[in-house]
């Protein structure tokens, strides 16, 4: 069969919300890794990609990003074991109709449900997992090696054609997210951006970036899934 949309939802401030798990566990990661102190103090990690992050907070020490990109694996290795471990005393929230979101669009047969996030591939699932919901997610596109959110459209382009056979183009593609990097990350293929104002961006810093549309939250779940049918 063919498929008529190619569905990526971001995961942090759109899916949920967990409390700004994270920040630490990278700075501790970096400080063992090269052993000097480091701060994540006045950084913001929104929209961007945990690869970008490690190089970015290297670079704010003093770190060259060719280094941090050469120690890449050690520093996602002891990230993540921090990450579990700050992870096992939070509770996530999940956001309002999300469920009832991701259910309608994997649910429908013209569509494949994936994931388009900046997390390490098993940190995103690890999150998904620990509420319930990664069952309806097929693929993904993850911050593993990509410096920039730009560069996650093309990866999940290729992973839905590997999974499908079927290569999806412009509005066939749909991004959902919550900042301003989500909504621009896939113009260069013309994708349809729905940005949504439940993480740390209003409506009124997402609509300067000319999203196809724009909500408040997912509350109206019919008006959102009407808009990714479109």
């Amino acid at each position: 069969m063919k498929y008529e949309k190619l569905v990526l939802f971001d995961i942090d401030g759109t899916i949920m919300n967990t409390d700004g798990a994270g920040n630490q566990s990278f700075v501790n990661a970096l400080t063992q890794v090269f052993g000097r102190e480091f701060s994540a103090e006045g950084y913001s990690t929104s929209g961007k990609t945990d690869t970008q992050i490690a190089i970015e907070l290297g670079e704010k020490f003093g770190i060259p990003g060719d280094e941090t990109e050469a120690r890449l694996g050690e520093i996602r290795d002891i990230y993540l074991a921090g990450l579990e471990r700050e992870f096992a005393g939070i509770e996530p929230t999940v956001l309002p109709r999300v469920r009832e979101l991701v259910a309608a669009v994997a649910g429908n047969v013209r569509c494949v449900t994936g994931l388009l996030t900046g997390n390490f591939e098993r940190w995103a699932w690890i999150k998904l997992d620990r509420i319930n919901l990664s069952e309806p997610f097929e693929m993904g596109a993850f911050g593993d090696g990509a410096k920039a959110r730009i560069e996650l459209p093309d990866q999940a382009v290729k992973r839905a054609r590997e999974l499908t056979g079927q290569t999806f183009e412009n509005k066939e593609i749909v991004i959902i997210g919550d900042t301003p990097n989500d909504v621009a990350c896939g113009r260069h293929l013309n994708v349809k951006s729905i940005a949504v104002a439940t993480g740390n961006f209003g409506e009124a810093d997402l609509v300067r970036e000319g999203p196809d549309f724009l909500f408040e939250d997912f509350t109206d779940t019919d008006r959102v899934v009407e808009s990714i049918l479109s």
